[in-house]
């Protein structure tokens, strides 16, 4: 469970914080503070996994307030000025919330950190050996787009389309994320035994492939990327090797 606390000097928006955060059972709050000096001190005596704080408050605002943070925990900023992303970007905070903000932008926001943590504390310490059947990827990849760090899990990545100096994610949940990289540098950080580029513009989760025809290869039953001419031989191998072809075991007529 994540102990957290809430800041904003706004009492309504610390009432829907303290209301959003007993939603989800493994938020725990520790602690509703109205401005950053009361922060510092509950942090001195009671340190925390996660905070939400809002940025633009009097005396010490949120940025420079997680600035002096030396043990920092996790940073969800809430605001209602947009201008202040670029700062919560520098400071790797989870996610950015902009004011007015829903249920389900917060849950998705505190879900990324309970993902992160349960990352990081399920880790093995450096020392450890790794057991050869558990030496497999990791499970998350961590990419920064929108002026925030996203944690996605390998396994829901459909494909990936390049866009320039851009990749663009798609998604089994039917959502998109646009990293600033280069699919080739995407293709090296992904396990080449679940993803092949199929084009130069594209590359597939093999998990997710469902049919293939005419240079097409279909990811469901109406998404499709196309399949290069340089790349037609290596998937082909790939779906001979990995797929019985029932046709070539049928009898002659």
């Amino acid at each position: 469970m994540l102990k957290c606390i809430a800041i904003d000097d706004e009492p309504l928006a610390l009432r829907q914080l303290t209301s959003y955060i007993s939603k989800l059972p493994y938020l725990e709050l520790v602690a509703t503070c109205n401005n950053a000096i009361e922060a510092q001190q509950q942090l001195a005596q009671h340190p925390v996994d996660l905070i939400f704080v809002d940025i633009n408050m009097p005396d010490l605002n949120g940025v420079d307030f997680v600035r002096t943070l030396i043990d920092r925990p996790m940073v969800i900023f809430t605001t209602a000025y947009s201008e202040y992303a670029v700062e919560g970007f520098r400071l790797d905070a989870v996610d950015y919330l902009l004011k007015p903000f829903g249920f389900a932008d917060f849950s998705r926001a505190a879900a990324k950190a309970n993902s992160l943590y349960e990352l990081r504390h399920n880790q093995r310490p450096p020392h450890e050996e790794v057991p050869e059947a558990e030496s497999a990827d990791p499970e998350y990849i961590s990419v920064k787009a929108d002026y925030k760090v996203s944690l996605i899990r390998i396994s829901d990545i459909v494909y990936l389309e390049s866009e320039g100096e851009y990749v663009r994610m798609h998604l089994a949940d039917n959502t998109s994320i646009t990293p600033l990289f280069r699919l080739k540098n995407m293709e090296t950080a992904l396990p080449a035994d679940r993803f092949m580029r199929v084009h130069r513009s594209y590359i597939v989760n093999l998990d997710y492939i469902r049919a293939y025809v005419r240079g097409r290869v279909y990811l469901s039953d109406t998404e499709y990327v196309p399949i290069g001419e340089l790349y037609k031989e290596a998937f082909q191998q790939y779906i001979d090797r990995k797929f019985k072809n029932l046709e070539h075991g049928l009898p002659a007529r």
